[in-house]
């Protein structure tokens, strides 16, 4: 099976001269040419580790050679000019003011800002659910557990008829003691589309401020955090959108600012000498290589020059085939209905086969290893809620041989597993 895809970089293409001539394996192959893979490798995994297309890693490289090149002129005298710069080409992108953005390493960073932000006593409550990401629920239970505050967990319906029904389970959950509401825009487990934009009007009724938990909703998903009524928003670039691996962003509502705290303590100032403004607290934590961050603008380029709902519609497609074919080749099923409200780019669906791994967690499912070892092929298989499910992500470089290697790949060691 690997045979199939031994071409250099993994395209789909074949060599001819100094050309590369689509073979007509794949759907994407000039967007293809974009990415650089090692041979073999069927990449299904964007959703976890996103790589960027070469264009934004070269720019990458560049901001870190000019850095290299005298790091005094571009830390003291032209860093914050560009970073503003690029927090306005994102703020664009993520319907905001620049002013509401600061830019940190990834979604976990921020969260631990807000984490450090929020205040929080004794009988106080943090509400999550039971769809979030295990680091963000780790989180904060450590942070109510130093306090003596508590995290509680609304379920979800699984599967969901409506997405009523998620925003009814959320507010259901609301009470006089909850100080934040953490709620993900798409869910790392089972990559579904929350109704984000419902259950925050539902936490405002209630008072109780919101932080949206967004990595996989970023260029996935359209984003327009003024419109949204969430007081924080936490969101990593190296996903969907395909920045450089180091870059995310904190959206802060105007009211929020001034209770911000960082984890980290630094300078808390401008190097430049300018006046100084909360994202100061974030945009210096010590000497660092902000290549990453001045790629995003580069990153939301190169999107916008493929067509961002080319892009959505594209992947979802790609997303929808691979969950009809996954039903139909080894009899998966799904988490939620059929439909782009409920997912987009990347889908999860349950194993039923497959029984539970009494190793899991701490070492891969054994299907795992065996499709990387086997066909080169990297896709998450993990157990959840005492089931195995297999999350498909798909971007621009895939096409739907890649799905078609994936259920031949799981059907072949379902029968014959050893």
């Amino acid at each position: 099976m690997r045979g199939k895809r031994d071409d250099p970089g993994g395209r789909g293409e074949e060599a001819n001269g100094d050309e590369r001539v689509p073979t007509g394996r794949g759907d994407n192959a000039p967007l293809r040419r974009e990415w650089t893979f090692d041979p073999g490798v069927v990449y299904l995994n964007h959703g976890s580790f996103g790589p960027s297309p070469d264009v934004v890693r070269r720019a990458r490289e560049r901001y870190s050679e000019e850095l290299e090149r005298e790091p005094m002129d571009f830390f003291v005298r032209r860093l914050e000019e560009r970073l503003d710069a690029a927090l306005a080409r994102l703020g664009s992108f993520v319907g905001t003011s620049p002013a509401n953005l600061a830019f940190v390493p990834n979604a976990t960073c921020a969260m631990n800002v807000v984490a450090a932000s929020v205040e929080l006593g004794p009988g106080d409550e943090v509400l999550l659910t039971d769809q979030e990401y295990g680091a963000v629920v780790r989180l904060w239970g450590r942070r109510c557990g130093a306090v003596g505050a508590r995290t509680v967990m609304a379920p979800l319906p699984s599967p969901p008829g409506a997405p009523a029904e998620i925003v009814a389970a959320v507010a259901g959950c609301l009470t006089e003691r909850t100080r934040l509401l953490v709620i993900s825009h798409v869910t790392s487990q089972t990559a579904t589309a929350m109704p984000v934009e419902a259950i925050c009007r539902a936490a405002r009724e209630r008072g109780v401020p919101v932080c949206i938990d967004g990595p996989h909703a970023l260029a996935m998903r359209p984003v327009a955090l003024d419109g949204l009524g969430c007081d924080y928003y936490c969101a990593s670039c190296h996903k969907w959108l395909s920045a450089p691996f180091g870059s995310g962003f904190l959206y802060v509502a105007p009211h929020q600012k001034q209770r911000l705290m960082p984890a980290i303590t630094s300078w808390g100032k401008s190097l430049s000498g300018r006046s100084s403004r909360w994202q100061d607290e974030l945009h210096w934590l010590g000497t660092y290589d902000p290549a990453p961050y001045l790629a995003v603008a580069d990153a939301i380029a190169f999107l916008e020059s493929v067509g961002v709902e080319q892009f959505r519609t594209a992947t979802h497609v790609l997303a929808r085939r691979a969950r009809q074919r996954l039903m139909e080749v080894v009899g998966a099923e799904p988490l939620t209905p059929d439909g782009v409200e409920w997912y987009g780019s990347m889908v999860t669906l349950r194993l039923p086969q497959l029984p539970p791994s009494e190793a899991w967690p701490g070492t891969p499912h054994p299907l795992q290893r065996a499709l990387w070892e086997r066909h080169r092929i990297e896709v998450p298989i993990f157990q959840w809620k005492q089931a195995v499910h297999v999350r498909v992500s798909c971007h621009l470089y895939n096409s739907a041989d890649d799905v078609e290697l994936l259920c031949e790949a799981v059907r072949a060691w379902i029968d014959q597993p050893a």
